[in-house]
């Protein structure tokens, strides 16, 4: 049993590595400062609140627990938001990440699994699309992604710290068994608006965008169910701890999905209407992402298991049916 320390386990994807990680057989000590995590998620281990830009309170956390490795979630992910405010993306995801890695090098540990994103190619050249396309962002929080790559490559030259990049296309859906989920707070992602526009908690679904190089002009995103996410991300540690040198590896279905095409999906699941509202598109946002994640299963033996679109919805609705979403519905 290794003992890793989850920055952002508190979160949607983090919660549910975290799980991956007790069925494992590893002890998750998560270290999270809850502005966007939530207590009622963290389940298969400790909970240390703080900040990763805090350098003593990171220090206290290491010397206590003396992870054996560290999973990093901690960051903030919304591409509109990042447009806006650039400076929160490149403090959080960028400084932030330097601010861990030197905690990691003052305290002796050498693997570090990292949650990267898709944003970092920009607008496809070729799809569906490998990791060595070319990395051209074209906004601030794939930017950020890509830094905090560059930051970890560095620091892997020059102080022998390990890592792996998972560059994960749209994370979605939630855990079966309903012990964790999405529960973000403004709801920024596709499959949770929809169902939440379908209950009629909000009054339209907004689509950006029917102007796109699509069969339908609605833009085209390849859905990962958190899952398998979360199962890649402990493939990736034990491809590490095995000794495994730094690299970085792509994480989706290998199918895209048109917006419209999830909006039918999601009544088909839930039985209902999902009224929309078509918008222009917003800054940021590139037509068609669909991954190539070939070398994931090269490396890590790693393919998804939930490939069925209609299938990730129906663990969302499921999820925010459960008791847990419904005591943050009703917060």
């Amino acid at each position: 049993m290794a003992r890793i320390l989850v920055p952002g386990g508190a979160g949607y994807v983090g919660s549910h590595a975290c799980k991956a990680l007790a069925v494992a057989g590893h002890e998750p000590v998560v270290f999270d400062n809850l502005s966007q995590g939530h207590r009622a998620l963290v389940r298969w281990g400790p909970l240390e609140i703080g900040d990763i830009a805090d350098e003593e309170r990171l220090d206290a956390v290491f010397r206590q627990y003396r992870p054996d490795a560290v999973m990093h979630f901690a960051a903030v992910a919304s591409v509109g938001e990042s447009v806006e405010n650039p400076d929160l993306y490149y403090r959080n995801n960028v400084a932030g990440t330097v601010s861990l890695v030197e905690a990691m090098r003052r305290h002796g540990v050498g693997v570090l699994v990292f949650s990267s994103s898709c944003a970092v190619y920009g607008c496809p050249k070729t799809v569906p699309i490998p990791e060595d396309h070319p990395q051209a962002p074209i906004n601030p929080y794939g930017a950020s992604k890509l830094m905090a790559e560059r930051v970890l490559a560095d620091f892997d030259r020059a102080h022998g710290i390990r890592s792996i990049g998972l560059r994960y296309f749209n994370a979605s859906g939630a855990d079966p068994d309903g012990e964790t989920g999405e529960m973000h707070d403004p709801e920024t992602h596709a499959i949770p608006r929809m169902l939440m526009a379908a209950a009629g908690r909000l009054p339209q679904f907004d689509i950006y965008g029917t102007d796109y190089p699509t069969p339908d002009g609605s833009a085209i995103r390849d859905y990962v169910h958190v899952g398998d996410l979360a199962d890649a991300h402990v493939s990736g540690l034990d491809y590490l701890l095995g000794g495994g040198r730094s690299t970085a590896v792509n994480l989706g279905n290998g199918t895209g999905t048109s917006v419209l095409e999830l909006i039918e999906a999601v009544e088909r699941v839930t039985g209902r209407r999902v009224p929309y509202r078509l918008r222009p598109r917003r800054p940021g946002d590139p037509p068609v992402l669909v991954a190539d994640s070939g070398r994931a299963g090269a490396v890590l033996g790693w393919r998804p298991k939930v490939t069925s679109v209609a299938d990730i919805v129906a663990t969302a609705e499921a999820w925010m049916q459960g008791p847990i979403a419904g005591i943050r519905r009703r917060a």
